[in-house]
């Protein structure tokens, strides 16, 4: 038995991210208004300084006073509806394949904790860690994410799933489409470049990693 870990943007989740297709949905719903549009830019005029070029990944200021579990209801319907229809049918199957010979599988993102899970969920996986978007009296409130597995972080994340499952992260294998994954791709036992970006691509001939679904992406 192995720990097999899976991110989801570009990996399971192919062209526009999970969140993105997500704050989508909202707007049809009509979950998103003024509120959390000013919310939205506001955050990225405070916390630009600070965050830079990866500004847009922290901001979930659009989630800015819903009631957590409305977002969850949502999050579950949206995945369902609108997610699990357009995941990438290779990496879906290598994620079954390590499932039905018996490995360990999750899922690690920078998406929210609450789409992460509601993905887990729909494909039988019980282990997932997302973005811990911040709360406050079970209302999401503008300020940064508590966690956000993104890069580097992703390795801290890692040791924490290979913690909860009893399974060394040395033997893990890892999937992943971005050049941001090769920090956790050098962690683990195996390491699988899905439809990689040009980074992940050199790296991948480098290293010797696996290409699933070649076909650099921009």
């Amino acid at each position: 038995m192995r720990l097999v870990i899976f991110d989801i943007d570009g990996t399971l989740v192919p062209g526009a991210s999970s969140e993105m297709r997500f704050a989508r949905y909202l707007w049809q719903v009509g979950a998103l208004g003024p509120r959390q549009l000013l919310a939205f830019a506001g955050f990225a005029l405070r916390y630009l300084p600070r965050f830079g070029k990866h500004v847009m990944q922290k901001n979930k200021a659009y989630l800015s006073g819903h009631e957590y579990r409305h977002i969850v209801e949502l999050a579950r319907r949206f995945v369902a509806d609108v997610l699990v229809p357009v995941l990438h049918a290779p990496a879906v199957e290598r994620l079954k394949a390590h499932q039905a010979a018996g490995d360990t599988v999750v899922l690690l993102s920078g998406t929210p904790q609450f789409l992460a899970d509601a993905l887990g969920e729909a494909l039988d996986i019980e282990l997932c860690i997302g973005a811990a978007c911040c709360t406050e009296n079970g209302r999401f409130t503008p300020a940064p994410p508590r966690r956000h597995p993104y890069g580097p972080t992703k390795i801290d994340a890692a040791e924490t799933l290979a913690s909860r499952a009893g399974l060394p992260l040395a033997d893990a294998v890892a999937f992943g489409d971005s050049i941001n994954d090769a920090y956790l791709f050098r962690m683990v036992g195996r390491a699988v470049a899905v439809a990689p970006d040009r980074k992940l691509s050199a790296e991948a001939d480098n290293a010797g990693w696996e290409v699933l679904d070649p076909g650099a992406k921009a």
